[in-house]
C-alpha cells in the first residue's frame, strides 16, 4: 500500500479526508439549522406559530381567535399552525441533509 492506495487504485487517505469533510459539513449545517426558525399560520393569520429545530418559539393568538363557545376550533387552529411550522422545519432539514450527502441513506442526522 503505497501512498494510502490499495490495489486496483484507490486512495483511502483521499476518501476519509473527503469524509472528514463531509461530516463537519453536517455538523455546521445541523448547527444552522437548530437555529433557523420557521413560521405557519391558520385560520387566515389568526394563530401564528413559529418554531427552531422542533420547538415552539412563539404562538400568536389574535384576539377576534378567541371564542369562549369555542375553544375547540382555538385548539384546532393552534394544532394547525404548530404542525405546518413543524413540517417546514422537518422538510428542511431533510432537504438540506440530502443536498449535502448527495442522497446517500443511512448517514445520521
Amino acid at each position: 500500500m503505497k501512498g494510502g492506495r490499495v490495489p486496483g487504485g484507490f486512495n483511502m487517505n483521499a476518501l476519509m479526508k473527503q469524509a472528514q469533510k463531509m461530516q463537519q459539513d453536517m455538523q455546521k449545517l445541523q448547527e444552522e439549522l437548530e437555529n433557523r426558525e420557521f413560521e405557519a399560520s391558520a385560520g387566515g393569520g389568526a394563530v401564528k406559530a413559529v418554531v427552531s429545530h422542533k420547538q415552539v418559539k412563539s404562538l400568536t393568538i389574535a384576539p377576534e381567535a378567541v371564542d369562549p363557545d369555542d375553544a375547540e376550533m382555538l385548539a384546532d387552529l393552534v394544532m394547525a399552525a404548530v404542525n405546518e411550522a413543524l413540517a417546514q422545519c422537518e422538510e428542511t432539514t431533510t432537504r438540506e441533509m440530502q443536498r449535502l450527502t448527495g442522497g446517500m441513506q443511512g448517514l445520521p442526522f
